[in-house]
C-alpha cells in the first residue's frame, strides 16, 4: 500500500476558538507531507456517511477534531473504535492540555502520522459521555447560568457574569455522595468527579487524574457559601486544598449524588440536568494520538 492510500478525516468546527483558519492550513499542508490524505469536513453528517463506506474505512489513519474539548468528545461518541487526534482550536483545550498537544498545525499533524495511540477512559453521568469531568453543586450552576445565555462562541470572558450572579444567589445545598458500594454517604456541597486532571483557567482542582487508569479522582468540598467558595479557590490557586480537613479525596469507579432538592449537574461544560445522578467509568473506551 502507498503511503498516500493512507487518509485522515477532519471534522472541523467553525465555532470553536478564534484563529481556526491558519493552524488549520497548516495542519492539512504538513499531513500532506507526511504522506496522509487530508479530507475536511464541516457537517457531521457527510463525514459520518463516509466513515460507513467500508472502502473508505479500510484506508482510514483515523479522524481529527480540528476544535475544542466538545469537538473531541462528539467523534469519540459517534465514532467508536476510530483513533482520535486533535488540532486544539477551543477555548480551553483540555483534553489537549493533558496530553500535551501544541496549537500549532505541523505539530499536531506530526504527532496524528506518528501514530502513537494511548487509551482514554470515558465517563457517563446518566447516559451522557464525557472526557473530561463532571460535577455537581456550584460549578455546575455556572455553567447553567452561562448556557442559558449562550449565543455563538463562549470566551473567558463570558463566565464572568454568571461566576458573580452565583456567588451571590447559590444557596449551596447538601449533597450526598455515595462511592462505588459504600453504604454510608460522604456529606458535601460541592463535587468533581474528574477523569483528566486538567480543568479550567488551569487550576489544579484534581491534580491527581490521571485519564486512562479506570478510576475516577473525586474531590468532595464539604462547606458551602460565597467565602467558602473563595476559600477553596485561594486554596486551589495556592495547590494546598487536597491537605484542607473540609475537602474529601476520593478514587472510585461509579459515584452516585444525591440531594433533597434538585442540584444542578454539568460534564465538559455543558449542562446535563439535576440530581440525583449516577455517574460510571468506561476504562480505555477510546483511543487519541499522542505526542
Amino acid at each position: 500500500m502507498e503511503r498516500s492510500s493512507r487518509w485522515v478525516a477532519i471534522q472541523r468546527n467553525p465555532k470553536s476558538g478564534s484563529g481556526l483558519r491558519r493552524p488549520l492550513l497548516e495542519f492539512i499542508r504538513s499531513l500532506r507531507t507526511l504522506g496522509i490524505r487530508p479530507r475536511l469536513f464541516s457537517q457531521r453528517e457527510r463525514l459520518d456517511a463516509c466513515l460507513q463506506d467500508p472502502v473508505h474505512r479500510q484506508s482510514l489513519h483515523g479522524i481529527v477534531a480540528a476544535g475544542g474539548d466538545g469537538t473531541i468528545l462528539d467523534l469519540i461518541n459517534r465514532h467508536p473504535g476510530i483513533p482520535v487526534g486533535v488540532l486544539p482550536l477551543g477555548t480551553e483545550n483540555l483534553v489537549a492540555r493533558q496530553f500535551r498537544i501544541p496549537r500549532n498545525g505541523a505539530a499536531a499533524a506530526a504527532i496524528v502520522a506518528g501514530g502513537r495511540l494511548e487509551p482514554l477512559d470515558i465517563g457517563r453521568i446518566d447516559g451522557k459521555r464525557f472526557a473530561i469531568m463532571a460535577s455537581a453543586g456550584f460549578d455546575a450552576e455556572v455553567i447553567h447560568q452561562l448556557h442559558q445565555h449562550r449565543s455563538g462562541h463562549i470566551d473567558h470572558t463570558h463566565y464572568l457574569r454568571p461566576i458573580l450572579s452565583t456567588l451571590r444567589t447559590y444557596r449551596h445545598p447538601e449533597l450526598r455522595v455515595y462511592a462505588d458500594d459504600a453504604t454510608e454517604p460522604v456529606s458535601g456541597r460541592m463535587v468533581v468527579v474528574a477523569n483528566l486532571s486538567a480543568y479550567a483557567l488551569r487550576l489544579g482542582v484534581v491534580p491527581t487524574a490521571e485519564g486512562c487508569d479506570g478510576w475516577f479522582d473525586v474531590r468532595i468540598f464539604q462547606k458551602g457559601s460565597a467565602f467558602q467558595i473563595m476559600r477553596y479557590l485561594y486554596m486551589v490557586a495556592r495547590k494546598r486544598h487536597d491537605r484542607l480537613p473540609d475537602v474529601i479525596c476520593l478514587r472510585a469507579r461509579t459515584i452516585r449524588i444525591e440531594a433533597d432538592a434538585p442540584v444542578p449537574l454539568q460534564a465538559d461544560g455543558d449542562p446535563v440536568g439535576t440530581t440525583p445522578c449516577e455517574i460510571s467509568i468506561d476504562a480505555s473506551s477510546a483511543r487519541l494520538f499522542v505526542p
